[in-house]
């Protein structure tokens, strides 16, 4: 089964923590403090693999954690980074995160690698703390955290010609015979489940590759039948193929499916239903008067509105050259570029929006101790060491910069309460 989504969590690695340690060498005496940094963590990587194809793999692995930094040792001793985690996905993967559903980036183009998560920075040691008055410093600094994500990662193909039209009407037939690609074909609804790809050869010129994916059906744009399945594939195509049953084969009026399909088009995204849009009348071998029949309608009704509609038989190839040649032009005249969709998410101001969300002081009568919450309150116990003193005073002088402590005393704290901060406890004193 083609897999085109996954639903994927990441982890960078945290930042190893600062050591405290002291020289103990013999003539030596008051050494000083020699406590090292700690190593960095691991980053989150995604590189393009052009050798893949689906995002299979990510059914079955669905957590990737990037190493944690290692902390510092004696002697100055840097503490080991952590080891980067490279996860590879096929060229035009979207990812986007999991909540919002906005992109983060897109896997296309010049984005051949993203460093999506940096991993925590290390702490430093206690070799950076000692002064001329504190020449024995006692606290070395936590490891910053890591960071994580919960991610979706959307195939979308990277074809520049996307085969549209309702199921039955003949496109893998088509694209079998422009291509090297090998199709399922047969004569029943929703032959093709999966996009085909496959790349047309002209001579003297520039081929291009050409999608045939899903056939659409009324309501597709609300996701009845393939759906959005379907519609998905063919956002980054600049040319659109309308293939449609000239002969009506199925017993449709040919001019009532091209009209039904572009309105699902439209109802999806209005500006794939803007592509330029060549329409292929299929089937002309089982017509018997060309000039009496719904062949004559579409060109009278989408002619006229700069759609060129080409007459074809994909089962025989009539037609089908001079159709291939005209999208090719059409192709030169529009350029190489590819799209890419637009970053929405931006994981570091995300991050620092949620640590400027407010902050919880609450008194737990049943405890009977005074609950503080709140991001920022959990990012400054990331990186303070309480245990130290002058870790401690670090957090004192925050919590009353903040306000916090100004929000206890009105909720009535004394000397000697408990005060809980994120399973860290500690008796309040003036």
């Amino acid at each position: 089964m083609f897999a085109d989504r996954a639903r994927i969590y990441v982890r960078s690695g945290k930042g190893g923590d600062g050591h405290v340690s002291f020289r103990h060498e013999k003539f030596v005496p008051a050494g000083g403090p020699d406590g090292g940094d700690g190593g960095k963590g691991g980053d989150v990587i995604f590189r393009v693999d052009e050798g893949l194809n689906t995002l299979i793999d990510f059914r079955s692995t669905r957590k990737y954690k990037a190493g944690d930094g290692e902390p510092g040792g004696k002697k100055n001793c840097r503490g080991k980074d952590g080891k980067s985690i490279v996860i590879k996905v096929p060229p035009g993967t979207v990812i986007r995160e999991a909540e919002s559903g906005q992109v983060i980036v897109d896997m296309s183009g010049e984005n051949r690698e993203v460093t999506l998560l940096k991993g925590g920075r290390g702490g430093s040691g206690n070799q950076h703390y000692a002064t001329s008055t504190m020449q024995a410093p006692m606290y070395a600094q936590p490891g910053k955290p890591a960071k994580e994500l919960e991610l979706l990662l959307e195939l979308k193909v990277i074809a520049d010609v996307g085969l549209v039209g309702l199921p039955n009407v003949g496109k893998s037939t088509f694209l079998a015979r422009v291509t090297n690609a090998k199709p399922k074909i047969a004569n029943y609804h929703f032959t093709t489940l999966n996009p085909n790809l496959g790349v047309v050869d002209l001579d003297d010129t520039k081929g291009f590759v050409i999608a045939d994916i899903p056939g659409l059906i009324e309501g597709a744009s609300e996701g009845v039948g393939l759906g959005h399945e379907f519609l998905r594939h063919i956002e980054r195509t600049k040319v659109l193929i309308h293939i449609v049953d000239a002969a009506g084969t199925e017993g449709r009026d040919p001019l009532e499916d091209i009209c039904a399909i572009n309105k699902e088009l439209e109802a999806y995204n209005p500006d794939i239903a803007m592509r330029p849009q060549v329409i292929a009348a299929n089937k002309i071998d089982a017509i018997y008067d060309r000039e009496d029949s719904a062949l004559k309608r579409i060109r009278e009704e989408f002619e006229p509105k700069g759609i060129p509609v080409y007459p074809i038989s994909a089962v025989s190839g009539e037609g089908v050259r001079d159709l291939l040649y005209h999208v090719n032009e059409m192709l030169q005249e529009l350029g190489d570029e590819i799209t890419v969709f637009e970053p929405e998410y931006d994981a570091e101001a995300a991050r620092l929006k949620q640590l400027d969300e407010p902050y919880t002081v609450e008194y737990d009568q049943s405890n009977d101790e005074y609950v503080v919450e709140g991001p920022s309150v959990e990012k400054m116990l990331g990186y303070t060491n309480l245990e130290s003193e002058k870790g401690f005073a670090f957090f004192q002088e925050f919590l009353k910069t903040s306000g916090i402590l100004e929000q206890l005393e009105q909720l009535g704290i004394e000397d000697g309460d408990t005060v809980r901060l994120y399973g860290h406890s500690f008796d309040y004193y003036k």
